[in-house]
């Protein structure tokens, strides 16, 4: 996979050479306004200097999340170009008028693209030959269906259409490596009076999906905390305890305590490359 360092996906969908260079890397404090600020003149100019400048600025969020992915047979660095791609889509779609944290919202787009790769490269080598023919008969019926018809099709007028019972329809669309390339309005076979379609149940994202991930990333970063750190972070945010609380169940003064646990969450924050604690 070409280096993302050296070519950068420009807005045109052409590739071209970029000078390395290094941008010094500001405090946690001052990297969150300056993201912030060039996030809107992104949004304001689309300069691609700009853009390029937040993806160096955010480039420890796309490692450190890359690294989960790790000793999964695929090359780290692989893995961590995918998840460059992800981290551009991000910026391509933020908005900062709404108030949003950037690592927040780039998280699960980073995680997305990289699962994204993985289902990809693994679903030709998993699929049976005669499974990914059906597929490509399938998508391709129900596209000139949905013109013909202008709706989306059924699982029984795509069979008609390829010659496959319904059964060998849902087959092919099951292994599809996206799992949502046709919107389908048909039931489930033997439940045509339930209310959710074929295409509400295929593909669905579990809507705590991206919490988990966020709370793995968490723990992970936590592991590198020292004992005393972990304990006040567990009392404030897991028993969800008054400072003063922590400061008497510790023995300590709830000066020290507060200093503690900003130590803490800095040290988390560059754990984790910034991304935003809850």
């Amino acid at each position: 996979m070409q280096s993302f360092v050296s070519s950068v996906p420009r807005d045109d969908g052409a590739t071209g050479a970029q000078p390395a260079r290094t941008i010094p890397k500001p405090a946690p404090s001052e990297r969150r306004d300056l993201v912030r600020r060039l996030l809107q003149e992104y949004r304001d100019t689309r300069e691609v200097a700009i853009r390029d400048q937040l993806v160096e600025l955010n480039s420890d969020l796309v490692h450190f999340i890359a690294r989960r992915f790790a000793n999964r047979g695929e090359p780290l660095e692989d893995i961590e170009q995918v998840g460059f791609l992800g981290l551009i889509h991000a910026i391509e779609r933020f908005d900062p008028s709404l108030g949003n944290e950037f690592s927040t919202f780039a998280t699960p787009t980073i995680m997305g693209e990289i699962r994204r790769y993985f289902r990809d490269r693994s679903w030709a080598v998993r699929v049976p030959r005669r499974l990914q023919e059906n597929l490509l008969r399938v998508n391709a019926a129900a596209q000139q269906l949905t013109g013909e018809l202008g709706r989306s099709p059924s699982i029984n007028e795509i069979g008609e259409r390829v010659g496959l019972e319904p059964e060998d329809v849902l087959a092919a669309l099951e292994v599809s490596p996206a799992q949502h390339t046709v919107s389908l309005e048909a039931a489930p076979a033997g439940r045509a009076d339930e209310a959710i379609t074929l295409g509400d149940r295929l593909g669905l994202e579990d809507s705590n999906l991206d919490r988990v991930e966020m709370r793995s990333l968490l723990e992970q970063a936590m592991a590198h905390l020292n004992p005393r750190e972990r304990e006040i972070m567990a009392l404030r945010f897991v028993e969800e305890l008054p400072q003063t609380e922590v400061a008497r169940r510790l023995g300590i003064s709830q000066m020290h305590v507060s200093r503690l646990q900003r130590a803490a969450v800095e040290h988390l924050r560059r754990e984790m490359g910034d991304v935003a604690l809850v």
